[in-house]
C-alpha cells in the first residue's frame, strides 16, 4: 500500500513538473515571440521614418545645389527675410486687435457715470490702435467737438502707418525673389549657349546641366515669391479690417461726444 502511493505521488510530482515546465516554455516563447514582433514593427517605423526624411531633406539639398548655391543664396535670403518680417507684421496686428463693440460700451458707460477722465481711464486700460483714437479724441474733448474730430483724424492717420509699417519690405521680397530666378534661368541659358559655340554642335548631354540649373532658380524664385504673397494678402487683409474698425470707432467717438455735450 505505502508502494502504491509512493508510486501515484512520484506520478503526480512528474505530472507537476511537466506542466510547469511547459507553461514556462510556453509563456516565454509567446514573450519572445511579442518582444521579436514589437522590436521589429520600432525598427521599421524608425527605418521608414528616417529613410523618408533623409530622402526630403537630401533631394532639398541636391536641387538647391544644383540650382547653383551661391546664386540660390540670394532666394533664401529673400525667403528668410520675407518670412521674418510677414511673422513680425502677424503679431503685431495680432496684438492690436481689440473688441471695438465693448470697448465702445466701455467708454460709453465711463462718460455717462464718471465724464471724460474717466472715459479717458478706460482708454489708458486697454491696448490697441482703436483704444488710442479713442484717448486722443477725449484728450481734445474739453475743447471743442471739431477739435476732437480733427485729433482722431491725424491720429488715425499715425496708427494706420505703424500697421503698415514694413510691409513695402515684403511686397519688395515678393518681386525680387522672382526676378532672381529669372536671372538665374538667363544666366543658365547663356553659359549653355556659350558651351555650344565652343564645341560647335548640339549636344543634349553638354547644355542640360546648364539649362536644370536655369529651371531650378526660375522654380525656387517662384516658390518664395508664393509663400511671400500668400502672408502679404493675408497681412494686408488685416490691415484692412482693423483700419475700417476704427473709422467706425472714430464716428461713434464723435457721436458720443456730441450726445455729451448736450
Amino acid at each position: 500500500m505505502k508502494r502504491l502511493f509512493s508510486i501515484l505521488a512520484l506520478a503526480g510530482l512528474f505530472v507537476l513538473t511537466t506542466n510547469t515546465v511547459n507553461a514556462k516554455t510556453t509563456t516565454s516563447a509567446v514573450v519572445s515571440n511579442l518582444t521579436t514582433v514589437a522590436a521589429t514593427t520600432v525598427m521599421l517605423q524608425d527605418a521608414a521614418a528616417d529613410s523618408g526624411d533623409r530622402s526630403f531633406t537630401q533631394v532639398l539639398k541636391e536641387q538647391y545645389i544644383k540650382g547653383g548655391a551661391g546664386f540660390m543664396s540670394f532666394v533664401l535670403i529673400c525667403l528668410i527675410l520675407g518670412l521674418a518680417v510677414a511673422i513680425e507684421r502677424i503679431i503685431y496686428l495680432n496684438l492690436a486687435s481689440t473688441n471695438s463693440a465693448k470697448l465702445k460700451q466701455q467708454v460709453e458707460d465711463a462718460l455717462a457715470s464718471g465724464g471724460v477722465e474717466a472715459a479717458k481711464e478706460v482708454c489708458r486700460n486697454t491696448k490697441g490702435p482703436v483704444a488710442s483714437i479713442y484717448y486722443q479724441g477725449l484728450e481734445r474733448a474739453g475743447e471743442s467737438v471739431e477739435a476732437a474730430e480733427k485729433a482722431v483724424v491725424s491720429y488715425g492717420g499715425v496708427q494706420m502707418g505703424q500697421l503698415e509699417k514694413n510691409v513695402s519690405w515684403l511686397s519688395l521680397f515678393i518681386a525680387i525673389a522672382p526676378m532672381l530666378g529669372f536671372m538665374g534661368t538667363v544666366i543658365g541659358m547663356i553659359a549653355a549657349f556659350e558651351k555650344i559655340s565652343a564645341v560647335g554642335n548640339l549636344s543634349a548631354s553638354l547644355i542640360a546641366g546648364d539649362i536644370q540649373v536655369a529651371l531650378l532658380t526660375t522654380v525656387f524664385g517662384l516658390i518664395t515669391a508664393i509663400i511671400l504673397q500668400i502672408f502679404y494678402n493675408y497681412i494686408i487683409a488685416k490691415i484692412d479690417s482693423i483700419v475700417n474698425d476704427m473709422e467706425d470707432s472714430s464716428i461713434s467717438l464723435i457721436d458720443m461726444l456730441v450726445d455729451h455735450k448736450k
